[in-house]
């Protein structure tokens, strides 16, 4: 895998830093919250990610391999040690849920459970979608996000470095993708 092999030889040696993370967390404060809960519609929320997920994407908006017109210049400036100690402080922050998580009734909940389950979701991004090394936390994430990325997969507009949520989103339909956008967002996030 590439992009374990990019992320692992671009790593610093010495230990991440939780509380110098945390201290560099202060320009993404606005964005993503102050403990990397966002509150803003189409914005991530860090916490909780694995360390090794949010490194990587910091990487890649560095290296502009993820472009965004907010990160991609926020990334420019960042060695490998703040992006480790970013990484260590984010997913060191509990996750909590958004602010008007959508509702579903039982059977769109199981359409969405169906989805889920049909198209390996849990493979990559684990039990309860909550994310492992390299694959982000999809709980906790706003529908507006979901849907964004998705149809950047979907489409091939968003940056996926080695091409599996390209692939994975290719069977999707557009109502899949707005079906499973919907369920993630409406699971709790604990």
């Amino acid at each position: 895998m590439f992009a374990l092999a990019l992320i692992a030889s671009s790593m610093s040696v010495r230990a991440a830093d939780v509380e110098s993370g945390q201290s560099k967390s202060q320009p993404c404060a606005g964005c993503h919250g102050a403990d990397g809960n966002a509150t803003i519609t189409g914005t991530p929320s860090l916490a909780g990610h694995p360390a090794y997920y949010t490194h990587w994407q910091l990487l890649m908006f560095r290296n502009e391999k993820r472009r965004d017109p907010q990160m991609t210049p926020m990334a420019t400036n960042l060695s490998d040690d703040d992006m480790a100690d970013l990484a260590a402080y984010y997913a060191a922050q509990p996750s909590r849920p958004r602010q008007g998580r959508p509702t579903m009734d039982a059977a769109t909940r199981e359409t969405g459970e169906r989805l889920t389950a049909t198209h390996h979701c849990t493979s990559c991004h684990g039990p309860g979608l909550m994310g492992q090394q390299a694959v982000p936390r999809l709980v906790g994430q706003d529908q507006a996000y979901l849907l964004k990325r998705l149809r950047g997969y979907k489409t091939e507009t968003t940056s996926d470095l080695e091409g599996q949520m390209t692939m994975a989103a290719q069977p999707l339909t557009m109502d899949d993708i707005e079906m499973l956008a919907k369920y993630i967002a409406s699971l709790p996030s604990e």
